[in-house]
C-alpha cells in the first residue's frame, strides 16, 4: 500500500486535482440532496477532471433562487383587497361623523345646562282670556243694590269664567298704573290690578296681562258707570283729541282719544294686544240699562 503524501510534498498539479475532486464531491452531495427534496429542475454535466478550473458551472437551483420569477396575483384576491380598503375608508368616515355629531350634541347639552342655570326673565305675551268684556252687572235697584250679570255669559262658557276669576294678581311694580285722570269728564281715580267684581269696587281695574303704561301694547282699563263711584259715567262725552293721563310711581303718560264705539258684551276682540302703545277704556252702557259696552280707544301722545 502506497504511503499518502503530505500536502507539502504534492506538486501544484496534484493539489489542483485534489481540490477539484473535493469540490466535485461536495457538489454531488448537494445535488443529491436537491433530488431527494424535489428541488432540482436541470443539472449541469459533471466537469472532467482535466477541465480548467475557470470553466463556468451553472447550478439551476441556485440560479433560480437568485432570480425568482414574479408571482401572479389572483384577481379575486385583488378584488377582496379593494373591498377591504373601501370598508376601512367607510369606517374612518363613520368615526369622523360620530365625533362631529358628538361634539354638536355636547355643545347643545352645555347650552341647555347654561340656560337652566341662568334662566332669563320671560315677558308673558298678553292673551285675551276673557269671555265677556269686564264691568258687566245688573242695573241697580231702588236701594242701589246690584250684582254681576251672569246672564250675558254664554252658558257653556261659565265654567271658564269661574276658573279665570282665580288668576293671581301681578306683584306690585313701580311701572304699573296707579292713577288715571280724564280732564274732559273730571275723572281722577285710583287704578288697581285686576278687573273682577271686587277690584272694580275700589276704582278703575286694569286687565291682568295688559302692559304697563307707555309700553307697546293695549292697556285695558274698565270701571262701572252707575255704581261704586260711577267713575266711567260720562265716557260717551269724550271726543277725539281729549286726554287720558295714566300715572305710575315714576312718571305720567298722556294718551289722546282716537274713537269711541258701542259693542256687545262678548266683543272681547277690543281687548286684543296692539303693536303700539294704546289704552282702551270700557264700561257698561247705556246708563242704568247696561246691556252693551262703550269702548274708548286712545293712543300714546308723541
Amino acid at each position: 500500500m502506497a504511503r499518502r503524501k503530505a500536502p507539502e510534498d504534492l506538486s501544484v498539479e496534484e493539489l489542483r486535482r485534489l481540490l477539484v475532486e473535493k469540490r466535485r464531491g461536495a457538489r454531488k452531495e448537494r445535488l443529491e440532496h436537491y433530488r431527494r427534496t424535489g428541488r432540482v429542475v436541470s443539472i449541469a454535466p459533471d466537469l472532467d477532471l482535466d477541465s480548467p478550473p475557470s470553466a463556468p458551472v451553472i447550478d439551476t437551483v441556485e440560479a433560480g433562487e437568485s432570480n425568482p420569477q414574479p408571482l401572479t396575483v389572483n384577481p379575486r384576491r385583488r378584488f377582496l383587497d379593494r373591498v377591504l380598503l373601501g370598508v376601512e375608508v367607510l369606517a374612518v368616515l363613520g368615526l369622523v361623523a360620530v365625533i362631529f355629531n358628538g361634539v354638536g350634541l355636547l355643545r347643545t347639552l352645555n347650552n341647555e345646562v347654561v340656560a337652566a342655570l341662568n334662566p332669563e326673565t320671560v315677558t308673558p305675551t298678553p292673551l285675551v282670556m276673557a269671555v265677556v268684556l269686564p264691568s258687566g252687572h245688573t242695573p241697580p235697584d231702588a236701594q242701589g243694590n246690584t250684582r254681576p250679570n251672569d246672564a250675558e255669559i254664554p252658558e257653556h262658557l261659565r265654567p271658564m269664567v269661574q276658573s279665570l276669576a282665580n288668576i293671581p294678581l301681578p306683584t306690585p311694580a313701580p311701572d304699573q298704573a296707579v292713577r288715571i285722570q280724564i280732564p274732559a269728564i273730571n275723572v281722577d281715580a285710583p287704578v288697581v290690578q285686576g278687573d273682577g267684581w271686587e277690584q272694580l269696587k275700589k276704582g278703575v281695574g286694569q286687565y291682568v296681562g295688559s302692559p304697563s303704561p307707555g309700553r307697546d301694547g293695549n292697556v285695558v282699563l274698565s270701571a262701572h258707570n252707575d255704581v261704586y263711584g260711577e267713575i266711567f259715567r260720562y265716557l260717551d262725552r269724550l271726543v277725539p283729541g281729549d286726554q287720558v293721563i295714566l300715572y305710575t310711581q315714576q312718571r305720567q303718560f298722556t294718551y289722546i282719544v282716537d274713537r269711541t264705539v258701542l259693542v256687545e258684551p262678548t266683543a272681547v276682540e277690543v281687548m286684543a294686544p296692539t303693536s303700539s302703545p294704546t289704552v282702551t277704556l270700557i264700561s257698561c252702557y247705556p246708563y242704568l240699562v247696561n246691556n252693551q259696552r262703550i269702548v274708548v280707544f286712545a293712543r300714546l301722545q308723541n
